[in-house]
């Protein structure tokens, strides 16, 4: 390992993950380091990351994001979960909520209730004994500390980048223009000496952050770091984008849209509606992708749609050697469940806290690859779920999802909770309870049976209880102003 100490640290591209990685290095450390930003305005952005889950309201607190000038500046409106619509079967609805479903006790969580609910005649839907997911059907959302509701945003993402390139550079961070032609490893270690544009300008670092997307400049084409492809469990491998005009006010959902061979998302910013839809090209054809969705638009198209190709999997190290890969270029699942920006923000947190200051260690290196496998490997899991789980077979996607084999990790897991109603989350898990048991009951995994906790409470006491748990949560739903509303008071575009 290089024992050199790190006073430079180069980020080779821009957009979100280059101006999140920017954005925190020079919050934390700095005072400490030379940040230095390489991008070219030749190259575009994905910039289709535009809905994230509620751990980002955690990553603005840690930089000390005011939230109404960041909403104002990105055309931002309230997430408060996912509608997945067809998924199950044609026609079929429920709502992935960020939200607490029901009330736990120490032995069993809520779904053991509701179960033995069910088999008192006490047929309310899961989703009826959550307050974001009912909010959400409303339409409605606060900013409410009693009780919290716990929500996220959809955001222009382009507009992003250029809110935390203003932030960085306010901070010190350097922004050079220009393509990267070559670069340049020391003879000995292999490490990563610097950078060559194609203007003849040479870039020295220490450390380097590869930003380049699903090209792996760096961190691929330099390093030849490996990549471990899930292909075979995530089938998808294409997205068409494009934006369109809204024709009504935002919802506080994304919606996840199962069609023949993939999906489409619609994510509702205050003045327009972004949209694409994810496909396999073993099954669609690029063209037929995008004429299903330019018919599928319910406003008008701002622009052809733009074809992305992808491949699920990770980098087999997120560090190697002097470059930590992040966002694009040290893997992908999918955009299904919002976990982009998540998992860049969460491996930009964990580089912080395992900085090399002094020089670079291979203990730092591998706890940060263990960490990160583990939590990818987690996030995966959760997604294949939605793919897998589901009774649709008018289709050869769909019949190749219901049957293709799943990560043991997850087969466990899923049978643990058909035979017992019992599931258990490692503390590091990014997905609690709460979502998982949403998204399976509502992909039509319903448990056998129930935690025996739930018999200690008499057939009129669990009436009562579940009766009034759904009442109290309707009696705070009519007191919330509508989405479209709030947004007018609290965050009026700027866009």
């Amino acid at each position: 390992m290089n024992k050199q100490t790190i006073n430079r640290v180069v980020i080779a591209g821009g957009g979100t993950a280059g101006w999140m990685a920017a954005a925190t290095l020079t919050k934390s450390l700095g005072t400490q380091l030379e940040v230095t930003l390489i991008e070219s305005d030749e190259i575009g952005t994905i910039g289709v990351g535009e809905a994230t889950i509620p751990t980002m309201l955690s990553f603005h607190h840690l930089l000390g994001i005011d939230e109404q000038e960041f909403m104002k500046a990105v055309n931002g409106s309230i997430k408060l979960g996912i509608s997945f619509e067809n998924w199950l079967e044609r026609g079929d609805k429920y709502i992935h909520s960020f939200g607490k479903t029901g009330k736990e006790c120490w032995a069993g969580e809520f779904q053991h209730f509701w179960l033995k609910g069910l088999e008192q005649g006490i047929d309310a839907p899961f989703g009826d004994y959550c307050l974001e997911l009912q909010a959400a059907k409303e339409g409605k959302f606060a900013i409410s500390k009693d009780p919290w509701i716990n929500y996220a945003y959809h955001m222009d993402a382009t507009a992003y980048g250029k809110f935390l390139r203003k932030f960085s550079e306010k901070l010190g961070a350097k922004r050079i223009e220009g393509m990267i032609e070559k670069v340049n490893l020391n003879i000995d270690t292999g490490f990563i000496e610097s950078l060559q544009l194609k203007s003849g300008q040479i870039i020295e670092g220490d450390l380097f952050i590869d930003c380049t997307g699903f090209r792996s400049v760096l961190s691929e084409q330099a390093l030849h770091t490996g990549y471990e492809d899930w292909s075979n469990w995530l089938p998808c491998d294409s997205a068409v984008a494009t934006q369109e005009t809204a024709v009504a006010p935002p919802i506080p959902l994304t919606r996840a849209i199962a069609l023949d061979h993939g999906w489409q998302w619609k994510i509702p910013l205050q003045n327009r509606v972004g949209t694409g839809l994810v496909y396999s090209s073993r099954y669609q054809s690029d063209d037929n992708a995008k004429q299903t969705l330019l018919d599928n638009l319910e406003g008008e198209a701002f622009f052809d749609p733009k074809v992305i190709k992808f491949r699920t999997g990770r980098r087999l190290k997120g560090w190697n050697k002097n470059c930590i890969a992040i966002g694009l270029a040290g893997g992908f699942i999918e955009p299904l469940e919002s976990t982009t920006i998540f998992l860049i923000s969460s491996n930009l947190i964990r580089l912080m806290r395992l900085f090399p200051i002094n020089g670079i260690e291979q203990v730092l290196v591998d706890e940060f690859n263990k960490q990160a496998k583990a939590e990818i490997e987690l996030v995966r899991d959760f997604v294949v779920l939605h793919f897998h789980a589901t009774r649709r077979t008018d289709t050869a996607f769909w019949r190749h999802c219901r049957t293709m084999p799943i990560p043991d990790s997850l087969s466990s897991r899923l049978d643990l909770f058909l035979e017992t109603g019992r599931i258990f989350i490692g503390a590091e898990e990014l997905f609690r309870v709460d979502s998982w048991t949403q998204v399976m009951i509502g992909q039509g995994i319903v448990p056998k049976q129930y935690h025996p906790v739930a018999n200690l409470m008499g057939d009129d006491e669990l009436r009562r209880f579940l009766n009034g748990y759904r009442a109290s949560i309707q009696n705070i739903i009519t007191k919330l102003p509508m989405h479209g509303d709030f947004l007018k008071h609290y965050c009026p575009t700027e866009i």
